[in-house]
């Protein structure tokens, strides 16, 4: 039984930082996509980074381009989002996906349709 679960999220102040951590069992994360969206109170979900491992790619939505970094590990089937100089409006409740693929073309990653695990979310609190 696959099983997708994230963790990490917390309270911090803006400026702050936190790590959230995705891991699956069940399957490889290493071989699939993986993404990070996000989902406020009253808005629609929003796609964050995604990773894929074997092809050695990265994404990042516009909004936390050059403040959060995504990151891999196969000897833990884990995935990181490391998320740096927080502002308020990063508070979201954060789900991890993952995917067979992830292809590079135009818009692909943020397709949450493609994604068929996810986990149960966590939230993150940027507040002072």
């Amino acid at each position: 039984q696959v099983q997708v679960v994230e963790s990490g999220g917390g309270l911090v102040q803006p400026g702050g930082s936190l790590r959230l951590s995705c891991t699956a069992s069940g399957l490889t994360l290493y071989a699939r996509g993986v993404a990070w969206f996000r989902q406020a109170p009253g808005k629609e979900r929003e796609a964050v980074s995604a990773i894929s491992q074997s092809a050695g790619s990265k994404y990042y939505g516009d909004s936390v381009k050059g403040r959060f970094t995504i990151s891999g590990t196969n000897l833990k089937n884990t995935v990181y989002l490391e998320m740096n100089n927080l502002k308020p409006e990063d508070t979201a409740v954060y789900y991890c996906a993952t995917a067979p693929r992830m292809a590079s073309y135009g818009g692909y990653w943020i397709d949450s349709s493609r994604y068929n695990y996810w986990g149960q979310g966590t939230q993150v609190t940027v507040s002072s």
